[in-house]
């Protein structure tokens, strides 16, 4: 008769097995060790089974890979912004998070100036792209929050309303476009550290929300979330689509002066959107994901030298930044940084962040 297969016969394993009992028959300091490594054990394993759950659950859908465009950061760089646009949409990019500044387009109270959001929907309905359109007072790019000069040193009581007189404007303006995709709903809106905004009452947010839902019921909006802080979106409002930032090398300007690279695996991100998804049954889109450098000590770009950039981001990193995005399970991910592929190719005359776009993308048509 056949010997039954029994994993616990093998030494190691049988060695193993009786590791936390060993530990826990010794002193209260092993006891206590033990209780810490079972507990990170099963709560890690717990995280890895929900991403793997989230993972295999999402990869049957089709992955969209898209970009984030800026017109006022292009032409920082020194960039023509419609020629910028042009070029992304002839390496196959098909999909755009558009902004919507509130500074640029309502430079004087009441009087509303949307040709530069008009040409790049223009372009966008030619490339038959699909454009996620943001909206609201905090908006990517610094200073994060773009109120115009006439509205800045306004109470609140004063500017919120000329804010949503403002998002009526644009929302009446662009819901018919074929182009349009969703909404996203301001940008890492609780997110304290970081950008020039004073405003954080979840009451605006609901409120904008509502205005823009009444005013477009069809199409969705995304209400985004910052990759590192702590919290979970449980609150109001609940929005269709929540979108995650990912932001892996950045230079540490506040203890160790290095760059510093979050250790955070690819399946980190496939939890939370599982978890998200199991709890409030919303899914997650990853709506910002690092593909530019991040100079040293508060530089600019154009001031820093393309040696120095390669250090946070060259065309190796970049492959597998965008492997990284795919591996999360996410199923939409928009990449940080189009302008400066551009900026790359034709300021500093290096093609290789460019030509790995161009290879994702025509991979993507």
């Amino acid at each position: 008769m056949a010997k039954r297969f029994r994993l616990y016969d093998y030494p190691l394993i049988k060695s193993l097995g009786r590791l936390p009992l060993r530990y826990w028959q010794r002193s209260w300091r092993h006891k206590i060790i033990a209780v810490v490594v079972l507990s990170v054990a099963v709560l890690v394993g717990g995280m890895y089974g929900i991403a793997q759950w989230y993972i295999q659950s999402e990869k049957n859908q089709p992955f969209q890979l898209g970009v984030s465009f800026i017109p006022d950061y292009a032409q920082s760089l020194g960039l023509n912004p419609p020629e910028t646009l042009d070029n992304l949409f002839k390496i196959g990019v098909r999909q755009v998070r558009l902004v919507s500044y509130w500074s640029d387009a309502e430079p004087t109270p009441g009087q509303y100036d949307f040709s530069q959001l008009d040409w790049q929907f223009s372009k966008a309905e030619a490339a038959h792209a699909q454009v996620v359109l943001t909206v609201g007072l905090r908006q990517p790019r610094w200073p994060e929050c773009h109120a115009p000069a006439w509205a800045a040193s306004e109470p609140v009581q004063v500017w919120q309303p000329q804010l949503e007189n403002y998002m009526r404007a644009v929302v009446t303006r662009y819901r018919h476009s074929p182009s349009l995709e969703s909404y996203q709903l301001e940008n890492e809106f609780f997110l304290k550290g970081f950008g020039a905004c004073t405003n954080f009452d979840r009451s605006r947010l609901v409120s904008e929300y509502n205005l823009v839902k009444n005013l477009d019921p069809s199409h969705p909006i995304i209400v985004g979330r910052s990759n590192n802080a702590l919290g979970f979106p449980v609150g109001q409002p609940q929005p269709d689509l929540f979108s995650i930032s990912v932001y892996k090398r950045v230079w540490d300007a506040g203890v160790t002066h290095r760059y510093l690279e979050y250790p955070f695996p690819a399946w980190f991100y496939g939890y939370l959107a599982g978890v998200q998804k199991i709890v409030n049954h919303r899914d997650m889109v990853l709506g910002e994901l690092q593909a530019e450098a991040w100079p040293p000590d508060g530089k600019t770009i154009p001031e820093t030298s393309l040696a120095e950039q390669n250090k946070s981001l060259d065309a190796t990193r970049f492959k597998d930044r965008i492997a990284y995005g795919k591996a999360t399970g996410m199923r939409q991910v928009d990449l940080w940084g189009a302008e400066y592929w551009y900026y790359r190719l034709t300021v500093l005359h290096d093609p290789s962040l460019w030509n790995v776009a161009q290879q994702e993308f025509a991979a993507k048509k």
